[in-house]
């Protein structure tokens, strides 16, 4: 059996000294970043008493990362990743520190924040090209997994630890513990990872490049619904996550059950990218994208039945572990996509996930609000149902780097 058929084991990722360094930085950075989005938006509320503002500091972190994918994406590969990753997490970290210690209206606190988030798929890009350099085979797909299960727990730990935080020493303080985290996983990336080299290329204008990037991606059919297929169900997925608690009142189920169901979801996820990562072979994993997919829709579409709680739980964790598909797809992609273009394909990848997964709620919320929650649940599983048609049914062969 060669490498590229077996399936890759935890130490021979981690055996990888850059990849563990980006894996210690992300872990750091998204735990600071849990824990700022949380820390802002208690702060915001505690100044306007407005849930709609308060909805907003949420929401300014991701919806502006569609600006900086689309114009910005080409500097993924224009840029050495060391420099271009530090200085994402610092401008996280300053921005965090400015906010806490510096009086100013709310409406410039969220310009601010947004203005830093144009440009995170662009150091996350760079990160993503430097895993799929240093890891290679199977490794890759594992690796991309580990990221994974390292981003749900770090969220869980940065909101838990936010909301004992902000309840005991209050949102400035927590936004400047937020800072240092900030701040750490910059140090992490500075003084652990080799300085390497940028792609050779054009460089010419950065935007006219990043657009031309991003329609050359689009414009090739297997790239496009390899990136589709990604996109939306997470998409579906967040806005059904984003209902429970209007689902679990409506259903009349105990008091704080909607905690235990919105846990549901990523912990299936993370079962799911433990067990079909770890212990599918590689050739198995992708032919079994088509069927997760239908698993990862069918229990939200049957939600709209109506079931108890214990089994709604059970759904949720089958439907969160549906999302492994997501791995069959990662080495497709990564050969279909030219060397010269990688860290923009996986800016743009980033971009599309969160941007879609801020306006699916907004979608789906519509819809529960002119029916029912259960029904617009529904819905979402049967839209993550049919994404299995973008599937392509062979696998690429890989492109060259040109």
């Amino acid at each position: 059996m060669t490498v590229a058929e077996r399936g890759a084991t935890y130490r021979e990722v981690f055996a990888e000294p850059r990849f563990r360094v980006l894996f210690l930085a992300r872990t750091a950075g998204i735990a600071a970043e849990s824990l700022r989005i949380f820390a802002l938006s208690v702060f915001v509320f505690e100044r306007t008493g407005s849930a709609l503002w308060s909805a907003l500091a949420f929401a300014a972190g991701f919806l502006p990362q569609l600006a900086g994918g689309l114009l910005l994406g080409a500097l993924t590969d224009r840029i050495r990743p060391r420099p271009l990753i530090v200085a994402g997490y610092l401008a996280g970290g300053a921005a965090a520190l400015l906010i806490a210690v510096t009086p100013m209206p709310v409406a410039l606190q969220l310009a601010v924040i947004g203005g830093v988030a144009c440009g995170t798929p662009v150091f996350m890009g760079a990160a993503s090209r430097l895993v799929a350099e240093v890891l290679t085979g199977d490794a890759y797909v594992l690796g991309r997994s580990v990221f994974t299960v390292a981003s749900s727990g770090a969220q869980l730990l940065g909101l838990a630890f936010g909301g004992v935080l902000v309840a005991t020493a209050g949102p400035r303080q927590a936004l400047l513990i937020a800072a240092g985290g900030h701040v750490l996983a910059a140090l992490i990336v500075r003084f652990g990872l080799p300085d390497l080299a940028a792609l050779p290329g054009d460089r010419g204008s950065a935007v006219r490049a990043s657009l031309t990037g991003v329609r050359d991606l689009l414009g090739d059919p297997l790239i496009r619904r390899l990136l589709l297929v990604q996109w939306l169900p997470s998409a579906c997925v967040a806005g059904a996550e984003a209902l429970l608690v209007a689902y679990a009142t409506a259903r009349a189920f105990p008091a704080g059950s909607a905690g235990a169901l919105m846990a549901a979801l990523p912990v299936g996820m993370l079962l799911g990218d433990l067990i079909v990562g770890r212990w599918v072979r590689p050739a198995t994993r992708e032919r079994l994208s088509r069927p997760l997919v239908l698993l990862a829709g069918a229990p939200l579409a049957g939600l709209a039945a109506g079931v108890p709680f214990g089994a709604t739980l059970a759904v949720l964790l089958l439907a969160g572990a549906g999302h492994a598909f997501q791995l069959g797809l990662q080495r497709p992609l990564l050969d279909a996509t030219p060397e010269s273009r990688r860290g923009q394909m996986f800016a743009l990848l980033s971009t599309g996930l969160m941007t879609l997964q801020g306006v699916a709620p907004v979608l789906l919320g519509t819809l529960a609000q002119l029916t029912a929650p259960a029904l617009a649940i529904g819905v979402a599983g049967v839209g993550t149902m049919l994404c299995v048609l973008l599937l392509p049914r062979r696998k690429p062969a890989p492109v060259s780097p040109a």
